[in-house]
């Protein structure tokens, strides 16, 4: 293995990690990223692509890649229990993403990778474990184990892409400010058996809220708040909640996957220190309920790509540079953070009043309806780097 040095190494190959280095090899520079394991993980959560982030993506060039394999959810019909109170339409968001495409993240996580290979067959380093990295004057030397070895590499800047346990802000004893949520919920895809079509579905229910969403393949997602935290949910469990509260029969329905998961809120106190800086969920954490914590990393690592190529073009800005993005990055991530929060709280059992409900039906009725899909597709959060 080279080790030779690169421009930039990045901890971490998932969405954020994967569509940095993409955008960094475009731009000129070599690039490796670390990542600890031998393929995406068919697991995980993410499933909404957003409008801003198919915009990066269309200028990246590779758009229709995720436009071939996703399906695009133009709207949600927005339910007070069983009742049908309202719809929210995508149309009236600036063209030409009208609609957030739904597409599993192991399958984004695919495209970015063979995206990455293209550009450079040699950029992705799995099951590379980091294991240490020293932070000089105008470099960074990282260690790391593969195939049972040790190996180094320099670059002049390292980016922690590492997720929320990120080894990269531990190590620099990076605090990390915040807590968990007192939110659970269970989660599973199923064969499609609604007559929502492409919509989504969102029931503010009095027991907790319930989420589904269209997925590719004609299967549909279930998200459902419970209790507690269940450590091992079944789709029996899942399939009970949803008709005890909406009437909703999932019962011999083919299940393709089920898990449970928790809310946290977490911020770090700085998105840089020297030449390493942090993105996507190593520096922020926040609530899915609404689908935007993937998102936010890949707009972190669009302002990341600008501030590292400004950076090394002119060294004597960095600490100014990195600064600038810290500060301006934390700054969006409170804005998106207080998005989702209101997304989760809209859903608790405490706001299942009737003044409430009054609320609810006024926010999917037009003007607030325009208004409310450009919040949910993260308009109006600015792109600072241009």
């Amino acid at each position: 293995m080279s080790s030779s040095p690169v421009d930039i190494i990045i901890a971490g190959g998932g969405p954020v990690g994967l569509y940095l280095a993409g955008r960094l090899i475009q731009r000129g520079f070599t690039c490796r990223v670390l990542e600890k394991r031998n393929e995406p993980d068919r697991h995980s959560k993410s499933l909404g692509i957003h409008p801003v982030s198919l915009e990066l993506f269309d200028e990246a060039g590779f758009a229709e890649q995720f436009l071939e394999e996703g399906l695009k959810i133009k709207g949600g019909i927005a339910f007070w229990n069983r009742e049908k109170i309202g719809t929210i339409r995508f149309d009236d968001c600036p063209p030409p993403y009208r609609y957030i495409l739904a597409l599993p993240q192991w399958k984004t996580e695919t495209i970015l990778e063979n995206r990455l290979r293209s550009l450079d067959e040699h950029a992705l380093i799995r099951e590379a474990e980091l294991l240490d990295f020293t932070n000089g004057d105008d470099s960074v030397t990282v260690t790391f184990s593969k195939d049972g070895k040790q190996h180094s590499l320099t670059s002049s800047i390292l980016v922690g892409c590492d997720g929320k346990n990120s080894f990269v802000r531990n190590h620099l004893n990076i605090p990390f400010d915040g807590s968990p949520y007192p939110d659970c919920y269970i989660m599973g895809d199923f064969s499609d058996n609604t007559s929502f079509e492409t919509n989504a579905a969102v029931y503010l229910h009095r027991d907790g809220l319930i989420e589904s969403f269209p997925l590719p393949g004609k299967l549909r997602r279930w998200v459902v708040k419970t209790e507690t935290y269940i450590e091992k949910p079944g789709s029996g469990q899942l399939a009970a909640l949803v008709e005890q509260r909406i009437g909703h029969s999932l019962s011999g329905i083919k299940n393709v996957m089920m898990s449970s998961f928790g809310v946290q809120h977490f911020l770090a106190r700085s998105f840089h220190s020297d030449n390493v800086l942090l993105a996507g969920d190593a520096a922020h954490v926040l609530s899915p309920i609404g689908g935007q914590g993937m998102n936010l990393g890949w707009l972190d690592a669009e302002a990341c790509a600008e501030t590292i190529g400004r950076a090394i073009k002119s060294p004597e800005d960095q600490p100014k540079l990195f600064q600038k993005y810290s500060g301006e990055r934390r700054k969006i991530a409170r804005q998106v953070a207080k998005r989702a929060e209101i997304n989760m709280w809209l859903g608790r059992r405490e706001t299942s009043g009737p003044l409430m409900k009054k609320v609810v039906k006024l926010m999917v009725k037009k003007p607030f309806s325009s208004l409310f899909a450009r919040i949910f597709t993260m308009r109006g959060l600015g792109r600072w780097w241009i």
